[in-house]
């Protein structure tokens, strides 16, 4: 079969010029990989954010009773689990939208309002789908200087260089509380006084996917808003507290309106019988969930003892990861670590050379990581 890199054909060319212009989106390196390319074994991941205590129970079990459906499509409107979630959240649910991970509800919400010479609002060191998702539509990224880091939120949202960017052609403005990969957390008083100063051509998407590591998530959400704001979206995602990232389930609550219109283009099927049943056993499952803030909690002191005794500065803590400045190329501290069977993340992609993000995990894992950014620090 020939090689097609071998011919004259460009595919590129012939791409839209919103995904021509794209990077494709840097993941965490999989163990797996790590393995192969250094044939290591007993390798640790603490790059993607993934809840270190593995899947709920209630989810395994869940998963297990419908194995036998596997051979027949998925319910596509998701009955069940709307109606699981619309209990957990106080939401009717028709407000809700299922999606395939909480980043295909992003691009479902810039597919429904973006198209070129339209606009996105978002910060400077915001989730990187979201410039994905904006410019594969043609539409224009408008990305907000983010606050420095000396500031109470460092490298956090500056909503008021967000709102200066809001134009007649804005269609969504995108803000992640808590933010990744900062770590900050935005006020709800300015968060809520920015989103009333909004005019209502513009769909703010409030994307909570952290949401759950709050000592108190109803407290920490915006969900109680949604009557008041015809044109909020909040996101979300059963990938971080509730520890089912590998089956890629998110969902939107939203007036029944935008709802309406993102399931329009919803691809049908779009979450499958393992992934919804999973994330109605996981809501049930109380227990597990305040397991994982409690590691969350223990594991983001026990992360910034190494850093604090390295003299490394970090950022806010308000998700399940740190991020870190290395005073140095962080590549090189990456990748000393990779030899170690330990993986972080890099974030020069997010304009942060500099930085690592290192995901919370276990203790163990963190006594690990502490053992191998200790050697590489001293070399």
């Amino acid at each position: 079969m020939t090689d097609q890199s071998a011919t004259d054909f460009d595919a590129l060319r012939l791409a839209t010029p919103g995904v021509a212009g794209l990077s494709p989106y840097q993941p965490g390196k999989p163990t797996s990989e790590l393995e192969r390319e250094l044939g290591l074994s007993d390798t640790i991941k603490l790059a993607s954010n993934e809840n270190p205590l593995g899947p709920p129970p209630a989810a395994l079990a869940a998963i297990r009773e419908v194995l036998p459906e596997l051979a027949l499509y998925p319910d596509g409107n998701g009955f069940a689990l709307k109606q699981a979630l619309g209990e957990h959240l106080g939401v009717a649910p028709s407000m809700i939208t299922l999606g395939n991970g909480s980043n295909d509800i992003l691009v479902l919400l810039a597919e429904a309002f973006l198209l070129p010479g339209l606009e996105a609002v978002y910060s400077q060191y915001a989730f990187a789908v979201y410039e994905l998702a904006t410019r594969a539509t043609g539409a224009t990224a408008c990305v907000a200087p983010a606050l420095p880091a000396g500031d109470d939120a460092p490298l956090g949202h500056d909503l008021a260089a967000m709102a200066s960017l809001v134009s007649p052609r804005t269609r969504l403005v995108f803000i992640a509380n808590p933010n990744n990969p900062t770590g900050t957390a935005l006020p709800l008083p300015a968060l809520r006084q920015f989103i009333e100063q909004l005019p209502e051509h513009v769909v703010v998407v409030v994307d909570e996917a952290y949401v759950e590591y709050a000592q108190d998530p109803a407290q920490a959400s915006v969900l109680a808003w949604l009557d008041e704001f015809p044109n909020l979206v909040v996101s979300r995602t059963f990938s971080k507290g509730f520890g089912l990232a590998g089956l890629r389930i998110g969902y939107a609550v939203s007036s029944a309106q935008i709802a309406d219109v993102l399931n329009r283009i919803r691809q049908p099927f779009n979450v499958g019988h393992a992934a919804q049943a999973a994330a109605v056993a996981a809501l049930g499952d109380h227990e597990y969930l305040q397991r994982s803030r409690q590691v969350n909690r223990e594991g983001l002191r026990q992360l910034a003892g190494t850093l604090d005794a390295l003299g490394l500065w970090y950022g806010a803590d308000a998700g399940n990861f740190l991020l870190v400045d290395m005073g140095r190329p962080a590549a090189e501290v990456y990748t000393q670590l990779l030899k170690q069977g330990v993986i972080v993340r890099p974030l020069a992609n997010y304009g942060l050379p500099h930085h690592l993000r290192i995901s919370i995990g276990t203790h163990a894992q963190l006594e690990r990581l502490d053992q191998a950014l200790r050697q590489v620090q001293h070399a």
